[in-house]
């Protein structure tokens, strides 16, 4: 390849990153535009802070709250189900020990 093709091979790359360069810095320029007016939509939508905030700790109250019994409840069902457990094999125990002593 001559200098001459590889000159303008090099300046043809160098105008086409230019203009990618140039398309890109536009296209950040449209989204920097857009989140600036979605941010300033969203502010002066009326919604407080505070509100919202406030809005969001009542639900994780609420969350905790409901998950704190069903834990209890898991809890109390896991007692009764040991127990039941224990009445059966002490049953089962009793029935084998008959069978094996013959009585």
């Amino acid at each position: 390849m001559s200098a001459e093709k590889t000159a303008s091979g090099i300046e043809a790359i160098e105008v086409e990153a230019e203009r990618i360069l140039k398309e890109a810095r536009n296209r950040a320029s449209e989204i920097l535009l857009k989140a600036n007016e979605e941010a300033n939509r969203i502010s002066s939508s009326g919604l407080a802070l505070a509100e919202a905030r406030a809005e969001c700790e009542k639900i994780v109250v609420k969350a905790r709250q409901e998950a704190d019994q069903k834990v209890e409840e898991a809890r109390i069902k896991a007692s009764e189900l040991r127990a039941e457990v224990g009445r059966k094999m002490g049953g089962i125990v009793a029935r084998l020990i008959k069978d094996i002593t013959g009585v």
